[in-house]
Formats: structure tokens, sequence, C-alpha cells
């Protein structure tokens, strides 16, 4: 299938699928969502690749059904109060090729009735990794700021995530930058209109965004010690 632009019938199955969130709806509408979600949305990843690409060749775009890009649909409804079994949104992560889960750095697009944003930073990282950011912030906090105050990516992002009430252990508490460095979350958020995803220049869009976010990642990488 090639990727031209989703159609409104995703958001669509996805409005229904919250409406009817249960095993024996999606099984009779399975065809349904290969055909007007998954289908489109691998397509997407593959179209997007090349651009990927040029915005940093250590990041992968991996259209494989299972274990690839495309977040499952499945919710984990193992420790959770909400039992119900099916996500209700469409999740891509563009991760790094040495990242091995959605903690790790990557590029993500969210889809989804009336919620729809482009990611770009890591989420919940580890305590290690979270460590070595922090002491990156502090050591080259001039790049930091670059990297989140800069004119580009503020017109894109902005940053969001949880963050802790106090500073961290051992830094700072009267940093310039306490406020990022008790963040539990780098990312930066870009919200987006149901009409963005709709239209024929998303694949343009969606690369124009995650350039503006290269300073961060660039950032976040060397901070990781893992190439960008």
């Amino acid at each position: 299938m090639e990727f031209r632009r989703f159609e409104a019938t995703i958001f669509q199955f996805l409005e229904e699928l919250s409406d009817n969130n249960n095993r024996p709806w999606f099984q009779e509408n399975k065809p349904r969502y290969e055909r007007e979600v998954r289908e489109p949305s691998l397509a997407f990843i593959r179209a997007f690749a090349p651009r990927l690409k040029k915005i940093s060749p250590f990041f992968t775009a991996d259209d494989r059904r299972v274990g690839g890009s495309l977040m499952r649909v499945y919710r984990d409804t193992r420790f959770g109060k909400d039992k119900t079994p099916y996500k209700t949104n469409v999740g891509v992560q563009f991760r790094h090729e040495m990242g091995r889960d959605v903690h790790a750095p990557g590029f993500y697009v969210h889809v989804a009735p009336g919620e729809c944003f482009l990611g770009a930073g890591t989420w919940r990282p580890d305590g290690a990794s979270l460590r070595l950011i922090r002491q990156a912030i502090v050591e080259r906090a001039d790049r930091w700021r670059r990297a989140t105050r800069g004119k580009r990516f503020r017109e894109c992002f902005r940053l969001a995530g949880d963050s802790l009430k106090r500073s961290p252990r051992d830094f700072p508490a009267d940093h310039p930058l306490v406020e990022d460095l008790k963040r539990k979350d780098l990312i930066g958020l870009c919200d987006l209109k149901e009409r963005d995803v709709l239209a024929a220049r998303f694949l343009d869009h969606v690369a124009n965004a995650f350039t503006a976010a290269r300073p961060l990642m660039r950032f976040l990488c060397e901070a990781l010690h893992v190439p960008f």
C-alpha cells in the first residue's frame, strides 16, 4: 500500500472502538481495523523512512506488523485499573537503533480523535540514563538552552511530562535550570489538529517538526553516549 494521506475513516474507527472497547466487537470489525488503521499506518511508516534518515540515520522506521514502529493495539491490562482490552489511538515510535523499548530516545506520532500530537525525546528513562541527562544539562547548560529555547523548537514544541516536586538528589536546588533538572520525562510535544493529520502534506509537516527537534535529540543522544 502506498501512502498518500490518512483518511477520515481512521478517526471514525477509533471513535467506534472507544464506544465498543470489547473483544467481540473488535473481532467482528478486525478487517476494518486492518484496512482503515493498521495498513495506512504501516504505509505512513514506510513513506516516512527516507525523511527520517535525513533527520538522523540512527533512528529506525520499521514497518513490521509485529515489533516494529507501530505500537500494538492490544493494551496490557495486568496492572492497571482500566481493563479495556484495546488502545483507542494510533501510536508510532521511531526509536534509536540502540534503544530496546519505549523509554529510549525517539520520535513519536500520536493519532486519536481529539488528541493528536508529535513527540520527541525520552519518556520515563531509567535512573542511570536520567542521571546522565541531568549531568549533561548542568555541564552544558548553554547547549541545553539552545536545544529547548531556540526559536525553531519553540515554534513547534513545548517541553512536557512529569517532574519531581523537589530538586533531584546531588543536584543543586538553586541551579538556574532546576525546573529542567526536576523533569522525569525529557520530551517535547507538538500539538496537532485532526485536519493536520488528514492533510496531503502530513509527511512534510512531521518531517519539519522533527527537524526542529534535532538539537534536543542530539543533546539527549550525546548525554546517553549513543550516536546521532
